[in-house]
């Protein structure tokens, strides 16, 4: 079972790296967009690729905004 520090963590890592991806945009628009991305994957009963699918969902909406 996942505990919110590692839903945090999760969250983290993918802001980091996404960060350095759109270096333009704020963190703290990239942190939202992860959070809202992470939310709408979170309740699903599979979470072993929910770090790889907030991060690309994330992306896509960032992408979007540059």
């Amino acid at each position: 079972m996942t505990t919110d520090i590692d839903d945090e963590e999760t969250i983290r890592q993918v802001v980091d790296r996404l960060e350095k991806k759109f270096p333009d945009l704020p963190r703290i628009q990239i942190e939202d967009v992860t959070r809202s991305e992470f939310a709408a994957l979170a309740d699903r009963p599979v979470r072993d690729f929910l770090t790889i699918l907030t991060e690309r969902a994330a992306k896509k909406r960032l992408r979007k905004a540059e």
